[in-house]
């Protein structure tokens, strides 16, 4: 098996990590954290994967996608803090004023699970957004301390996770994810 990450920008492969199964679905595309709660509101079915079709084709993509081989097996989330509702969100502090990204979601497709797709997914958008001038990167994955997480909750990761990939924790959140306390992982890029 040898996987590789690429920024995301074939959307029939972000189709298959994120797209709902019906596309009349008004769910997920990792939107939510996206762009703003009225816009995510207002993008109704086929719209929501419009507005991702016209995301893969702008610079920087919105994330970056995990293959092994030529089949995509992970996508992970990841733009500029300030672009993003973290850049408003009261229950996730910002720890400083460098221009942070943010790196959110980390999908592994079923069938490809324990294969280490998540570690290459943070280790391919922490190079993405290092390729991209960021100075800093930030996740907020769940301090679950070794109790199980819930697989619908899994997408924000874990801090063990971000901690294998050299981040450190920066800040306690006031947010949960499945009724698990948040953190602020964050690694120096300069």
């Amino acid at each position: 098996m040898t996987i590789t990450v690429r920024p995301a920008t074939v959307f029939d492969d972000v189709k298959a990590m994120v797209g709902p199964k019906n596309p009349e679905s008004n769910v997920c595309w990792c939107l939510s954290y996206r762009i703003p709660a009225k816009l995510n509101g207002e993008l109704r079915g086929p719209q929501r994967g419009e507005f991702v079709r016209a995301l893969c084709a702008e610079t920087p993509a919105p994330g970056v996608l995990a293959y092994d081989g030529d089949e995509v097996a992970g996508w992970a989330a990841v733009a500029p803090r300030a672009n993003t509702n973290f850049a408003r969100n009261r229950k996730i502090p910002h720890v400083d004023d460098l221009e942070a990204w943010s790196l959110w979601c980390i999908r592994t497709r079923p069938g490809h699970r324990g294969q280490g797709i998540s570690h290459a997914l943070i280790e391919g958008a922490v190079q993405f957004a290092k390729a991209n001038g960021a100075p800093v990167i930030e996740g907020y994955p769940v301090d679950n301390q070794g109790r199980k997480v819930d697989q619908t909750m899994a997408y924000v990761g874990t801090r063990s996770m971000f901690e294998k990939a050299g981040f450190e924790k920066a800040a306690d959140t006031d947010s949960v994810s499945g009724g698990i306390p948040r953190v602020v992982m964050r690694l120096d890029l300069r």
